[in-house]
């Protein structure tokens, strides 16, 4: 790699994220050398990324690569990589739902997907987890239009709807919506349910370790007996869901759960893993409101749920809420989810690494 190399890309704001969106030709093919590119690009490691483009957390170090799919009924390829902020590395493990909402503008923009008239649907493939997402994208006059009067919790502001439905995402990191068929499991004495519908994700009742589950995300940054007691449930969760030693794997995330206090369906506080979420994300906010479906799970025994097939679930979380929607058969199993969310194309032109 040479110094001061420019690569084309467009930062733009998916959900409550932020990140470089590349294409996928623009990028070294070799995994070692696109990631050691984008440590350069986003400034890392370092905790103010003060040399690169990274907001100094988690949620602003965030990359989407994207490639015209030859997928049948798929338009374009997204792999996620979370660049993180502190350490030298970028990792593939999970996806990013929030960054997701970004994908279909950026596709149409950059023309692997034609405009269709004033609503633009693209499927999106998430390599990461081998899921299709479609995406509808406001495309008046065959351009995209980031204007308009949808507002959700963590932005400021209004934008377009972008609405995503998400197709099979039960099991698809660990092999089932609850890898080990329980409902619950008991780590270090505490009730677990072990479930990835789009996101693994533990669920835990706030109250198991030591909060109320309505503190602020500084306050519970700062309660580290708390985060050691988490971390101990994560690591022996992770080879528990099939995804092997998770040391240095930003998944699974650790949900904390309590009844709600604002008339949603429940509140959370979500770690990602080492970090209190300044929010939630898209898939993990899919995976909680799940498990307030499952019977004799730590969410389901606080979570306030409305009867019927189509389930609205409001998800509570320290920037407002999250609004989830899961399909239910006759049997109460999902089997289908989905959410809406914005995002905003932020600058186009070239970094420099």
């Amino acid at each position: 790699m040479n110094e001061g190399r420019a690569i084309a890309c467009m930062w733009m704001r998916g959900g409550t994220s932020k990140g470089g969106f590349f294409l996928a030709d623009d990028l070294p093919a070799d995994p070692a050398e696109r990631d050691s590119l984008l440590l350069r690009i986003m400034g890392s490691p370092d905790p103010r990324q003060i040399d690169g483009m990274g907001g100094g957390d988690p949620l602003t170090s965030k990359v989407a690569v994207i490639a015209r799919s030859a997928r049948e009924g798929v338009d374009v390829d997204y792999l996620f990589l979370q660049v993180f902020v502190d350490q030298a590395i970028v990792s593939d493990s999970q996806n990013c739902g929030n960054m997701l909402a970004g994908v279909g503008p950026f596709a149409i923009e950059r023309g692997l997907v034609a405009a269709t008239g004033d609503r633009t649907s693209v499927a999106v493939y998430m390599q990461n987890t081998g899921q299709v997402a479609v995406a509808t994208v406001e495309t008046p006059g065959g351009c995209v239009s980031y204007a308009g009067d949808v507002a959700i919790s963590g932005v400021p502001g209004s934008s377009a709807p972008i609405p995503l439905v998400f197709r099979d995402t039960a099991g698809s990191s660990c092999g089932a919506l609850l890898p080990t068929g329980n409902a619950t499991d008991v780590i270090n004495g505490v009730a677990c349910t072990l479930i990835d519908n789009g996101m693994p994700c533990v669920v835990i009742a706030a109250s198991d370790v030591g909060i109320a589950g309505d503190e602020d995300r500084d306050t519970l940054d700062a309660h580290m007996a708390m985060k050691q007691q988490v971390e101990g449930i994560r690591l022996q969760a992770g080879p528990m869901m099939n995804l092997g030693d998770v040391t240095e794997k930003s998944v699974p995330k650790m949900m904390l759960v309590s009844a709600p206090r604002g008339g949603g369906a429940i509140a959370v506080r979500s770690l990602i893993p080492h970090r209190v979420h300044a929010s939630i994300g898209v898939l993990g906010a899919v995976s909680v409101a799940t498990a307030c479906l499952i019977e004799g799970s730590p969410a389901a025994r606080v979570a306030v749920i409305a009867d019927g097939r189509e389930k609205r679930i409001a998800v509570e979380h320290p920037s407002g809420v999250t609004e989830c929607v899961v399909t239910v058969d006759e049997n109460g199993h999902p089997v289908a989810a989905g959410m809406l969310r914005t995002a905003r194309k932020l600058m186009d032109g070239m970094v420099f690494a």
